[in-house]
C-alpha cells in the first residue's frame, strides 16, 4: 500500500475526471486550436478557452483572455521576470524564495539589475513592512511565493500588494503552492501578475502552468519571451500584440489543458473552503503528532492556520535523504528530502546544507495515512 505525501511537488492521485478528460481529447479529437477552421479545431479552442475561464473565476479577474498558459509556473515567473527587469533597474523579493525565483535574478543581476533580498524570520513568516525597506526609485518589480515549498508558511500578500500598489511597482506573486487550496482573489489582493502551476492543487497534469495577468495590469509593459506561430495574424512578419496570443507562440498542450480545466472544476466543485479545511485539519494533526516525538524537529510556523498542508521536520542521527528512502521501502510512505530547489529557504530555516524530511497530503489523504506515518516517523526516531 502506498501513502502519497508528496504533493506539494505534484498531487496524487487526481480526480477520474482529469485522465479522462485527456484521453476525451487524445481519442475523439486530437486536433490543435486555432490553426483550421474544421468542427475539430473548433472544440480544440473550445477546450482551451474553458480552462482560461475557469482559472480566471478561481483566481478572481473578470477577462479570460488574460490568462496565459506555459509549460509550468517556472517559465511564467521567468516570463515576467525577465521582461519586466532591465539594467539599472531594481527588484525586490524575499530569502524565502524557490530557485525559479531566485535563479532568474541572480541571473539578470550579471547584467546590471539590482536584487534587494528582504530577510524572512527563522518560521518562514515576513513583516511586510521589511520589504517596503527595501523599495526605491528605481524599484521595477516585487516578487514574494504566496507560500513556501519547503514549509508551507503563507506570506501577508495582501499587504504586500498595498506596498506594490503604493509604490506603484508591479507585483508578482508566485502562486505554485497555494493555487487551488488557498482564496486567492487578484483584485482584492492586488496582484498584478500571477504564476500558477497545473500540477500541484489545481489537480491538472504535469505540464501545465500559466500567468495571470491581472485585469488592471497594462500587458505592454510585458514583452514576450519567445515569437513564432499564434494562428492569428499570420500574415504579418511580427509577433501579435493582443492577449493572450503575444505569449502563446507553437502548438499548445491542449491534452494537458483539457486535463487542468477537469481539475480545476474538481476544486471549485468540492470548494476551497472545504478543501483547506481537510488539509489544515491533516496538517494540524501532523504537526501535533511530530512534535511529541522526541528527537524530531518541525520547521516553520507550527501553525496550521497560517500554512499550506506542507510540513518539513528533521530527524536527529538521520540524514533527511535515509530517512525518505527507509520511509518508502519499508512503510510505503512518499516523501521528499533534501532542498527542495530552494536553498536560500534552507537557509533562513537553519537547514542548509543538509535539508530537510518534507511531507505534504492533499485533498485525498486521510487521517489513517497521518497514522502511519507518524508511527513510521516515531519507529525512525527511537531506532526501531
Amino acid at each position: 500500500m502506498i501513502i502519497y505525501l508528496d504533493n506539494a511537488a505534484t498531487s496524487w492521485p487526481k480526480p477520474d475526471s482529469v485522465p479522462e478528460a485527456i484521453v476525451h481529447h487524445l481519442r475523439d479529437i486530437g486536433a490543435s486550436p486555432g490553426r483550421s477552421g474544421h468542427r475539430l479545431a473548433n472544440e480544440a479552442e473550445r477546450i482551451r478557452y474553458d480552462a482560461r475561464a475557469v482559472i480566471a473565476e478561481l483566481l478572481g479577474i473578470r477577462d479570460p483572455l488574460r490568462v496565459v498558459f506555459t509549460l509550468n509556473a517556472t517559465a511564467a515567473l521567468n516570463l515576467v521576470i525577465r521582461g519586466l527587469l532591465t539594467p539599472g533597474s531594481h527588484a525586490v523579493t524575499t530569502s524565502m524564495e524557490h530557485n525559479s525565483v531566485v535563479r532568474p535574478l541572480r541571473a539578470l543581476e550579471q547584467s546590471g539589475v539590482e536584487i534587494s533580498v528582504a530577510p524572512c524570520r527563522a518560521d518562514g513568516t515576513i513583516d511586510p513592512d521589511v520589504i517596503e525597506e527595501h523599495v526605491k526609485l528605481t524599484t521595477r518589480l516585487i516578487v514574494v511565493n504566496h507560500a513556501s515549498n519547503v514549509c508551507g508558511t503563507v506570506l501577508p500578500i495582501r499587504e504586500i500588494g498595498e506596498i506594490a500598489r503604493r509604490h506603484r511597482v508591479p507585483f508578482l506573486v508566485d502562486a505554485a503552492q497555494t493555487a487551488g487550496c488557498w482564496p486567492i482573489d487578484m483584485s482584492a489582493d492586488q496582484i498584478d501578475l500571477l504564476a500558477f502551476a497545473g500540477h500541484k492543487s489545481l489537480l491538472g497534469p504535469s505540464g501545465t502552468g500559466g500567468l495571470v495577468i491581472g485585469d488592471n495590469f497594462d500587458a505592454s509593459r510585458l514583452p514576450p519571451m519567445t515569437y513564432g506561430g499564434t494562428g492569428s495574424g499570420t500574415e504579418r512578419d511580427t509577433q501579435p500584440d493582443f492577449l493572450p496570443d503575444k505569449y502563446e507562440s507553437g502548438t499548445p498542450n491542449i491534452s494537458g489543458l483539457a486535463g487542468l480545466a477537469a481539475g480545476v472544476r474538481y476544486v471549485q466543485e468540492r470548494g476551497i473552503g472545504r478543501i483547506r479545511e481537510h488539509e489544515r485539519n491533516l496538517t494540524k494533526s501532523l504537526i501535533e503528532g511530530l512534535d511529541r516525538i522526541t528527537g524530531v524537529g518541525v520547521l516553520g510556523t507550527k501553525d496550521a492556520s497560517r500554512q499550506t498542508a506542507t510540513i518539513s521536520f528533521t530527524i536527529d542521527g538521520l540524514s533527511a535523504s535515509d530517512a525518505a528512502q527507509v520511509l518508502d521501502e519499508r512503510f510505503g510512505i512518499m516523501c521528499r528530502p533534501g532542498m527542495h530547489c530552494a536553498p536560500s529557504a534552507h537557509r533562513t530555516l537553519g537547514t542548509s546544507p543538509v535539508g530537510t524530511i518534507r511531507i505534504a497530503p492533499g485533498p485525498f489523504s486521510t487521517p489513517a495515512d497521518v497514522d502511519r506515518l507518524l508511527a513510521a516517523v516515531s519507529s525512525l526516531a527511537t531506532g526501531e
